[in-house]
C-alpha cells in the first residue's frame, strides 16, 4: 500500500479549476518530484495534499482518506509542508521556531534529540540559535523552514521551491542537507522545484504537469532521456 495516493484529484480556487484529475502515488520512504511551468498546478498539488484548497476526488495517507480533513488534522497524521516563501516566524528566534514545529508532540526526549540532530545537520542554525528568524539570510531561513517542518516528526515532507531566491551554492547546500536528512530518517518527499537538475539530486522519479494535468512520468533516468524534458527543465 502506498503511503500517499491521489485518485482523480481536482482542485479549485473560487470558480477557477486548477487541477484536472491528478493520479499520484508515493511509497513509504520514496521521493518524487513535480515539474512544470509556472501555473501548471505544482504548488496547488501540495496544497491539496495538506488540505488548504477546495478539492474533489480522493487523497489517502497510509490507507486513510484525508481528502476533507482540515490542515491541522493532516499535519497530525504525519504530513509536513514547507511552503514557497518559507513561512518562518520572523519575530521568534531560531530555537523558538523549531520548538513551534514540535508543538503537537509529547515525546520530550525525542524532541531534544531531533533538535540536536538538526543543529548538527545545519550548523548555520546552531550558530544563530538565539537570533530572530527575520535576521537570517535567505539560505538560513530555508534551512530553518525545513528543520521546523521536520520537528513535527512527519512521515512525508512536502517541499515547495526550496531553492527559490538562493544563490546556486547555497541551494546546493540546502539540497545536500535534505538528502542526508532523508538518508538518515527514511522520510518520504514530494518536491516541487523549478531547477530540475537540483530536484533530481534527491528524487528517484518525477511527474511533469501541464495546465493541471500529469503529461509525463517516470524515473529520473527515464526523464533525463526524454528530449522534451531535457530542453524544458534540464538545460539540454
Amino acid at each position: 500500500m502506498a503511503l500517499l495516493k491521489l485518485d482523480d484529484v481536482h482542485a479549485w480556487y473560487g470558480p477557477a479549476r486548477v487541477l484536472h484529475g491528478i493520479d499520484l502515488q508515493v511509497e513509504e520512504g520514496a521521493a518524487i518530484g513535480l515539474l512544470g511551468a509556472n501555473g501548471a498546478g505544482k504548488t496547488t498539488t501540495l496544497r491539496t495534499i495538506s488540505g488548504t484548497v477546495q478539492t474533489r476526488g480522493a487523497i489517502y495517507f497510509d490507507g486513510e482518506n484525508i481528502t476533507r480533513m482540515r490542515p491541522e488534522q493532516v499535519a497530525q497524521r504525519g504530513i509536513a509542508h514547507v511552503p514557497e516563501g518559507r513561512g518562518t516566524l520572523g519575530d521568534l528566534t531560531v530555537k523558538e521556531n523549531l520548538e513551534v514545529g514540535a508543538y503537537l508532540r509529547k515525546d520530550r526526549k525525542k524532541i531534544s534529540q531531533d533538535l540536536d540532530y538538526l543543529l548538527e545537520l545545519f550548523p548555520q542554525l546552531k550558530a544563530r540559535i538565539s537570533s530572530p528568524a527575520s535576521a537570517l539570510s535567505g539560505g538560513e531561513q530555508q534551512m530553518l523552514a525545513v528543520s521546523r517542518a521536520f520537528m513535527a516528526a512527519p512521515r512525508l515532507l512536502l517541499l515547495d521551491e526550496a531553492s527559490l531566491g538562493l544563490a546556486p551554492s547555497t541551494a546546493s547546500d540546502v539540497y545536500s542537507a535534505i538528502a542526508k536528512l532523508r538518508q538518515d530518517t527514511g522520510i518520504a518527499l514530494v518536491v516541487v522545484e523549478q531547477n530540475a537538475n537540483l530536484a533530481f539530486t534527491i528524487v528517484e522519479s518525477a511527474v511533469v504537469l501541464e495546465t493541471g494535468r500529469i503529461v509525463l512520468s517516470g524515473s529520473t533516468d527515464e526523464l533525463r532521456g526524454m528530449d522534451e524534458v531535457r530542453r524544458a527543465y534540464l538545460g539540454g
